[in-house]
């Protein structure tokens, strides 16, 4: 029981990211269903689960490139996502875009999950055995998919509430979290 609390913690942590990336890209969002959250839920949950395991098995590979740009990477990914936002947010009509279409899913969910590439790296360096690194990887998988479902869902009612200002918000925060990335 201890063992799956630490995993829904550490996965919790790992997908805050994803949670607030899909809030503010679905604040956009004309319609949504379950047909339109699912695949981007599911691709943000392999992705993030799968650069954790890629960190893992090519640790000692990647801990001198990944150190050096990932910060950078993540932040210029956001800002490209969140300043689509902010500039659409000033249109008159503007083309949805965010997390609409597929090259935004995949740049989102690649932002997002630079840091689990750094995670999976520092599993690595500590020793985790491959039965640790599954299990880890699998409640980030789900925890990631259940918060990107959760954030996408609450992010449309922001949205229709509150309109090109909550697009606007939205999209400073995403900057807001790719300058943290860069920071930090």
């Amino acid at each position: 029981m201890v063992a799956l609390i630490a995993i829904l913690i550490f996965s919790l942590s790992l997908c805050a990211d994803c949670f607030a990336v899909s809030v503010c890209s679905s604040i956009t969002l004309k319609s949504i269903d379950t047909k339109t959250v699912l695949p981007i839920a599911i691709t943000f949950g392999i992705v993030q689960s799968g650069f954790m395991l890629a960190g893992w098995l090519f640790g000692d590979l990647f801990v001198g490139y990944v150190e050096k740009v990932a910060h950078i990477i993540g932040f210029l990914l956001l800002l490209y996502v969140g300043g689509s936002m902010l500039k659409e947010a000033f249109e008159k009509e503007s083309e949805v875009r965010n997390l609409n279409g597929i090259r935004n899913v995949i740049l989102g969910a690649i932002a997002t999950s630079i840091d689990a590439l750094a995670v999976g790296i520092s599993l690595s360096m500590s020793g985790d055995s491959p039965s640790d690194v599954v299990g880890k990887a699998v409640g980030v998988l789900i925890v990631t998919f259940l918060s990107v479902v959760v954030g996408m869902f609450a992010g449309h009612k922001i949205g229709n509430k509150f309109g090109k200002i909550a697009e606007g918000i939205g999209g400073v925060v995403l900057i807001a979290i790719g300058l943290n990335i860069l920071l930090l």
